[in-house]
């Protein structure tokens, strides 16, 4: 093998490590800045989300505003902050939410939310009043009766800074939008 064969052999293998290493510097920039790429491990979001879909969160969201009711967000668990939940906004920063023969209700409005995105039997149980603390807000689940969330946690809100990111889309099993459910 001649010399000149050699150095372009060389000059090849380092353009495809340079390039190995700009995609793995992307992926990760992409990954910790702007998305969340997580498994949904449980039924508690059925059935909008089911256990072990794989979703994906957009965490620029929230940047110049807070999440809106019924945004479906990442964030992380206020009982255990190393787990990562995934809920649907019920409550904002300063609201009382009261939960009535499974029906809920914000600031003792008379007329319940609209949660036609719910599938599953109606929560039985009442709940509250609460009054939600400023920068924080009151998670449910879809699947009510099968979801811990912020009915049953030790620390019930959820504060704007452990909010990840707003789910967008789930992409396996198949490809579903979820940011308007």
């Amino acid at each position: 093998m001649q010399e000149a064969d050699k150095q372009e052999i060389i000059k090849e293998v380092i353009s495809w490590i340079k390039t190995i290493v700009a995609a793995v510097v992307f992926a990760v920039c992409i990954t910790q800045f702007v998305i969340v790429n997580a498994k949904v491990p449980t039924g508690s979001m059925m059935d909008n989300i089911m256990p072990n879909d794989r979703i994906v969160a957009f965490r620029l969201s929230y940047i110049n505003s807070g999440p809106k009711r019924f945004d479906i967000i990442v964030f992380r668990f206020p009982d255990d902050p190393k787990q990562l939940y995934v809920k649907r906004v019920i409550g904002l920063p300063g609201e009382i939410v009261t939960i009535k023969a499974g029906k809920v209700y914000i600031n003792d409005n008379s007329t319940p939310l609209d949660d036609s995105f719910v599938r599953t039997q109606p929560y039985e149980e009442d709940f509250g009043p609460v009054t939600i603390p400023e920068d924080s807000y009151f998670m449910m689940g879809d699947n009510r009766n099968n979801s811990a969330d912020s009915r049953v946690w030790l620390k019930k809100y959820v504060i704007k800074e452990d909010i990840l990111g707003k789910v967008l889309f789930r992409y396996f099993p198949s490809f579903r939008i979820l940011y308007n459910t």
